[in-house]
């Protein structure tokens, strides 16, 4: 493991940031189903992305971490502590992980997508979830870890540990930046053609489910939506930079990745 001494080295001092180096039992609650031989970890580049010494860059599946400065963008809050604790998991492991590929194997940017695991078959995403040092998401077809991870992100957030000291929740009306969000408002208006069902929040936000799962959203969450107050999370784009926005639409437009990224809420 001479390519990841260092890391290791550097990792188990950053380690204890929580409570010491512990492996709580959410790691427990995301088994492993199918994965491959252990590999080598050369770089955990941030809190969801590790580079494999067989030159693969992995992209962890149903967790988003905050993102560490670059390209004019300033570090976001516990960054820095989600890369230190996924490099001091990956060194309590000797440096090697497992992965379980995703149905969709790559993202748009060549990465490789998979659940990780240590070498004794206990999941890094449920960990680092577990602590409030990511979010969890799922996104349509990698859905196998969903409701597990789901459940790790949870007790951090009864717990208030990590992202969830402070709510992270932001209403329509305080988006100023596209990127990761968690939204709570009301819906106003609900829409249907052929880009899916729309969720207008009433002039700054709508939601979009695509087409291919609407029939699934409307199942879970209804067709009778108007005034209804939820919770969505996902990423926002800002459509003013779209020449196809038109001033009838929202600014901010979050795609759900799948139906459970939207949570109904009183």
């Amino acid at each position: 493991m001479v390519l990841f001494s260092k890391l290791k080295k550097a990792s188990l001092v950053g380690a204890f940031f929580v409570s010491g180096f512990y492996l709580s039992p959410a790691m427990a609650l995301c088994p492993a189903a199918v994965v491959g031989a252990p590999v080598d970890v050369t770089r955990v580049v941030d809190g969801d992305t590790l580079r494999l010494a067989d030159g693969r860059s992995v992209r962890l599946i149903g967790i988003n971490a905050p993102e560490m400065a670059g390209k004019g963008r300033s570090v976001e809050p516990y960054a820095e502590q989600a890369r230190r604790r996924l490099s001091a998991l990956v060194a309590a492991s000797g440096g090697q992980i497992t992965l379980q590929l995703g149905v969709e194997p790559k993202d748009r940017y060549g990465r490789t997508l998979a659940h990780v695991f240590d070498v004794q078959g206990r999941s890094l995403e449920a960990q680092l979830l577990a602590e409030g040092l990511g979010y969890w998401v799922a996104v349509t077809p990698n859905l196998g870890q969903r409701q597990c991870l789901q459940g790790a992100e949870q007790s951090a957030r009864a717990a208030r540990l990590g992202l969830w000291r402070k709510s992270p929740v932001v209403a329509p009306g305080s988006l100023k930046a596209g990127g990761f969000a968690i939204v709570r408002g009301r819906i106003k208006q609900v829409q249907r053609n052929r880009g899916g069902i729309w969720l207008e929040m009433g002039g700054s936000l709508v939601l979009r489910v695509p087409l291919e799962q609407a029939d699934d959203f409307t199942r879970i969450h209804g067709s009778a939506l108007s005034g209804r107050s939820f919770e969505a999370r996902g990423w926002v784009v800002d459509r003013l930079r779209s020449s196809a926005k038109t001033k009838k639409q929202a600014r901010w437009m979050l795609t759900l990745g799948h139906e459970s990224m939207m949570q109904l809420v009183p």
